[in-house]
């Protein structure tokens, strides 16, 4: 074949993975209590008028066609898992980014700890977290409709916050519910008391059991935590043995826990060199994200939402600041590229 001719048919056979759109569907994943809600972006060829997804007052939404023809498969997959109180809408700026990559992306709304169903501590089954990311990969591999296809040895699983916590359980971390309960005061903070007994943790012997336990999925290739937390329970042993690639991603600035009024889903990097300083070196990287804060890694903010929100719920506002001199979309834009770059490594083209 000539080599011009060679060039076009490159160029051809690649285009529709370079100008894929992101399609969008919901789905509810069956639950004997109440079902779980699933969001899912994937690559479409669809030239329809995309909607923007998730844009509030206060938020920027993200262009994606609903319920779309997806592009076919097999493609690699990336599970979401948003922090406490939080929702798929958190990271849907993430999940925009990774399908211009050419990946799948699924986001439950992780029942008992998010917006739109927060429960009170004793009710909170914080072990459940790492299984909705397991039902959801279940769902996606049994019904390749929904996808066009997932690969089923190129998983990932990114959370933010207590997701970060989630996603390290699905590789193989252990919680101690006693270590992060026993002297609490003295070995954490006042804040970080008032978080451990939100979440429920060390309320009964059942539930320091469950938290306990092997929450670990084989089919997690690769893990990325946002500013992770609770990371401090995690027990070193397990950090240790866990044996698929890890990158650990913290904000450079911490909220100030002193004053924070949003503390229920504050973190600080010290949880990120906590988990760091355990995981195996030659498969971990592990960064600071300059000029972030905890909230940074959330969706971008319209200009003035701090200020609105604040007047709609005082001392939420925090949600929308960066460290001093940073920009969301700066930060999001660093992101995005370590992430791709991390998984283009550890989910290999097979």
């Amino acid at each position: 074949m000539p080599r011009l001719a060679l060039l076009l048919s490159l160029v051809l056979l690649l285009a529709p993975a370079a100008h894929a759109g992101t399609g969008f569907r919901e789905i509810s994943l069956p639950d004997k209590n109440s079902p779980t809600h699933v969001s899912i972006w994937y690559p479409t060829a669809s030239n329809v008028t995309p909607v923007l997804l998730g844009e509030t007052p206060a938020f920027i939404g993200q262009p994606v066609i609903r319920d779309a023809e997806p592009m076919a498969g097999p493609h690699p997959l990336v599970v979401l898992s948003h922090g406490y109180g939080g929702s798929w809408r958190n990271l849907a700026w993430l999940a925009a980014d990774l399908v211009e990559a050419g990946y799948v992306v699924a986001a439950p709304d992780h029942p008992g700890t998010t917006t739109f169903d927060m429960r009170k501590p004793d009710a909170v089954e914080l072990w459940k977290r790492p299984g909705d990311l397991s039902r959801t990969i279940d769902a996606l591999l049994d019904n390749p409709d929904l996808t066009g296809g997932v690969a089923s040895g190129r998983i990932a699983a990114i959370g933010h916050s207590l997701g970060g916590w989630t996603v390290v359980e699905l590789a193989g971390g252990r919680f101690d519910a006693a270590k992060v309960t026993k002297n609490c005061m003295a070995e954490f903070s006042p804040i970080y008391c008032r978080i451990f007994e939100a979440l429920g943790i060390g309320r009964d012997a059942s539930s320091s059991a469950a938290l306990a336990a092997d929450l670990s999925d084989p089919r997690i290739r690769a893990v990325v935590t946002l500013d992770l937390g609770p990371g401090r329970g995690l027990t070193p042993e397990s950090l240790a043995a866990i044996q698929i690639p890890v990158m650990v991603l913290g904000a450079a600035d911490d909220v100030d826990l002193d004053t924070a009024t949003k503390a229920e889903i504050a973190a600080t990097n010290v949880d990120s060199g906590y988990i760091f300083r355990y995981l195996p070196s030659t498969t971990t990287r592990y960064s600071l994200i300059p000029g972030s804060l905890h909230f940074s890694f959330m969706q971008p903010c319209k200009p003035g939402a701090a200020e609105w929100i604040e007047k709609e719920a005082p001392g939420e506002g925090i949600v929308c600041r960066d460290g001093v001199g940073a920009g969301r979309e700066t930060i999001h834009r660093q992101v995005t590229g370590m992430v791709t770059d991390f998984l283009r490594k550890a989910l290999p083209q097979q």
